[in-house]
């Protein structure tokens, strides 16, 4: 699954975007540890994290969905590309 993909991705660059996002806050909850704050406010902060996080998945699957299953749906290889979304699916979901 490391292929390159040949077909455009209408969301690469919100979903981009909201990782760097993610990434930023995610320094900013670790230097809340750093600096002692209280574990509540961390535990708020994580939790927002791992909502962005969330966000950045959905909108990524909606990605797969609308470009690379269809792509795949006309190229013949749907089979492939179900088996790979589940294996996706069962390793986000558990």
């Amino acid at each position: 699954m490391t292929e390159e993909h040949n077909h455009e991705h209408k969301h690469r660059k919100q979903i981009i975007n909201r990782l760097s996002k993610v990434e930023g806050h995610l320094r900013s909850v670790k230097e809340m540890a750093i600096n002692g704050r209280q574990c509540p406010d961390i535990l708020l902060q994580i939790a927002a994290v791992q909502k962005a996080l969330d966000g950045a998945a959905k909108l990524l699957l909606k990605d797969h969905l609308e470009n690379c299953v269809v792509h795949a749906v006309n190229h013949g290889n749907e089979a492939q590309v179900i088996e790979e979304l589940n294996a996706a699916i069962n390793s986000y979901i558990r």
